[in-house]
C-alpha cells in the first residue's frame, strides 16, 4: 500500500518543476491528485500521463472563483480533499527595492501571498469534513533568511508571510485534526531556477555546503512525508532543505 493511499490531494503550479514532481510522487504513492496551473496544456499532458487517478484544472491561485471552481469539481470527481499543496508561486523583478513599482510587488504577492491565503481558506472546510488533513505550503530559504546579492524584496516578503500564515493556520485548526507545514527550499533544478542563475547553478554554487542543485523529487519526497500520517505530530513548522546555505 502506498504512504498515502486513501489521500486525495490538490497541487497548484504543477504543470512543471516542483510541482510536476510533486504531482508524479502522490501519485505513485497512492494519492488521487487534483492538478491545477495556468498553464493548460502542460498541466493536461501531465495528468494524461498519470493516469485515471489525476485530474487537471485550469486554475489561477490568485482568483477566489478559480479556487472554489478547483474544490467543486476535485470534490466531485475523487470526494473531500486531505491534502492542500499550496505550489504555485513566482520569482518576480530581481532589482533594488527603489526601482520595484507597485504593480511589481502586487503581482508576486498576489501569486505567492494571497494565492496561498485563497486556498487555504477554500480548501479548509474540505479537509475539516474529512476529518482532518495536511497543508503543505511552499515558501523559500528566502522565507527563513534574506537575499544577499540579488535583492527582490517582493519574493522575501512574500515567503516569509507564508511561513507565518502556516504557523497560524496550525494554531487556529488543530484542534480540527487540520496539520499545516512550510517547506523552505534552497536552490532546486527547476526551470524558475535555470532563468534566474543558469542550468548549472551558476555563481550560487558557492553558496551550498552540498555544492550542488537539488533535484525536484527531494523536495517531492519531503511533500509527501508531511503530506502522510507519518507526520501526524508535525505541525507548525518549518522545513528547510537547501544543501547547508543556511547554515552558513
Amino acid at each position: 500500500m502506498g504512504r498515502l493511499s486513501g489521500k486525495v490531494a490538490i497541487i497548484t503550479g504543477a504543470a512543471q518543476g516542483m510541482g510536476e514532481a510533486h504531482c508524479k510522487a502522490f501519485v505513485k504513492e497512492g494519492a488521487k491528485v487534483i492538478l491545477t496551473d495556468i498553464n493548460a496544456e502542460g498541466g493536461q499532458k501531465l495528468a494524461d500521463s498519470l493516469g485515471e487517478n489525476a485530474l487537471f484544472i485550469h486554475h489561477d491561485v490568485a482568483k477566489e472563483a478559480d479556487w472554489i471552481k478547483v474544490l467543486a469539481e476535485g470534490e466531485a470527481r475523487f470526494g473531500t480533499v486531505n491534502v492542500l499543496v499550496n505550489n504555485a508561486g513566482v520569482l518576480g523583478k530581481i532589482a533594488p527595492t527603489t526601482e520595484f513599482s507597485e504593480a511589481d510587488y502586487r503581482w508576486v504577492t498576489d501569486i505567492n501571498q494571497i494565492g496561498v491565503f485563497l486556498g487555504m481558506k477554500t480548501v479548509l472546510p474540505s479537509l475539516i469534513k474529512s476529518g482532518g488533513g495536511s497543508i503543505v505550503n511552499i515558501s523559500s530559504v528566502a522565507g527563513i533568511v534574506a537575499i544577499y546579492g540579488a535583492p527582490n524584496l517582493a519574493y522575501v516578503g512574500t515567503k516569509f508571510a507564508v511561513r507565518g500564515m502556516t504557523k497560524q493556520i496550525a494554531v487556529e485548526y488543530g484542534d480540527k485534526n487540520v496539520r499545516c507545514n512550510s517547506i523552505h527550499p534552497g536552490y532546486i533544478r527547476t526551470p524558475m531556477m535555470a532563468a534566474a542563475t543558469d542550468e548549472d547553478g551558476g555563481d550560487a554554487l558557492s553558496m551550498i555546503p552540498l555544492r550542488r542543485l537539488a533535484d525536484p523529487s527531494e523536495v517531492s519526497n519531503l511533500a509527501v512525508f508531511l503530506a502522510s500520517d507519518e507526520s501526524a505530530f508535525i505541525s507548525g513548522t518549518e522545513h528547510v532543505i537547501d544543501g547547508g546555505m543556511t547554515a552558513l
